[in-house]
């Protein structure tokens, strides 16, 4: 919780995004509600952060500069050589290009241009509302998303500039400073290493770390001493919360008891925005219509249920316009 600003603040969106190797923004709000819970002014956020596919296939914010580092572990993994062949995709990833090089950014424009050489199905998944060309294209550092809530992209210049190889040992130090102490299995669980890649992770020289066993597993952190503080009593988490999202299986049932995953985590892979109790998953909360709600899992005591609807309350008032 210290190294994911819960037990401490960061009051900079892009300095908390840079330090958490982005923020995952499935629904923009996440990257609001997170934000606000440690600590961070919502000022000017929807162009402060970039919005893009990094790990997992899965969009987070993060900051610019960044992104040809974070993009170098995925570069070049998503094609579409599947549907249109190696030179297939490339003319259509070229004509996209230039097609917002033109000033048609959006994925409805471009269905109609592309029906004079793709039939539907081409078409539906060349452009798909889930990425599409757009993904293959953004690993690449070529475009993002045009803000934090657009549906429309922008060129950009990012072209990873490292290998996966050099770029690797970099991330992983910085996972295990924000993340430690975590085990190998939650980094190549975060940063969505399978096959040839996890193993090249898991090869990697650890020495420079802090390592202990916990229960069968070996876990790794940057052993630099600082004040932890106490886990807070009540804590309000985002949907997609990075407490719950970045680690394995076995790392996650630490925090969202096994009992209560599958009404936090939908079968969509959405997951909601929750309360914790003592740094464990106790309840969901979250803003609708306006209105702070609140659902615990198991009976509360009076003053935990009015201070969660407070922490609600609050949260209601700083995401006021925003979300």
């Amino acid at each position: 919780m210290h190294g994911l600003f819960l037990s401490r603040k960061c009051e900079n969106i892009a300095e908390l995004s840079r330090d958490l190797l982005g923020l995952h923004c499935w629904f923009a709000r996440n990257v609001a509600f997170s934000a606000r819970i440690r600590g961070a002014a919502l000022a000017g956020w929807k162009q402060a952060l970039t919005k893009t596919w990094l790990y997992r296939g899965t969009l987070h914010g993060a900051v610019y500069e960044e992104l040809p580092l974070l993009l170098a572990l995925h570069a070049g993994d998503f094609s579409f050589d599947w549907l249109l062949g190696e030179e297939g995709t490339r003319d259509a990833a070229d004509r996209v290009i230039r097609l917002m090089e033109d000033g048609v950014y959006s994925r409805a424009e471009m269905r109609g241009i592309f029906a004079d050489t793709y039939d539907e199905r081409t078409i539906r998944k060349l452009l798909s509302p889930w990425g599409g060309i757009f993904v293959y294209l953004a690993r690449l550092g070529k475009v993002a998303f045009r803000d934090m809530t657009s549906r429309d992209f922008d060129l950009i210049d990012a072209e990873p500039t490292l290998t996966f190889g050099e770029a690797l040992p970099e991330l992983l130090h910085r996972f295990f400073t924000a993340y430690g102490p975590a085990t190998l299995a939650d980094a190549a669980w975060f940063f969505g290493l399978w096959k040839e890649k996890r193993q090249k992770l898991f090869a990697l020289d650890m020495g420079e770390y802090t390592q202990f066993t916990y229960d069968g597993d070996t876990y790794y952190d940057i052993g630099e001493p600082f004040e932890l503080g106490d886990i807070p009593e009540l804590t309000l988490l985002s949907g997609f919360d990075p407490l719950i999202e970045s680690y394995a299986q076995k790392g996650r049932g630490a925090v969202l008891p096994p009992e209560y995953k599958n009404a936090v985590i939908l079968k969509s892979g959405i997951c909601l925005p929750t309360v914790a109790v003592n740094g464990r998953v106790a309840g969901l909360w979250n803003i609708k219509k306006g209105d702070p709600t609140v659902e615990f899992f198991s009976p509360q005591p009076k003053q935990i249920k009015d201070a969660v609807f407070g922490l609600a309350e609050e949260m209601r008032r700083g995401t006021a316009g925003i979300v």
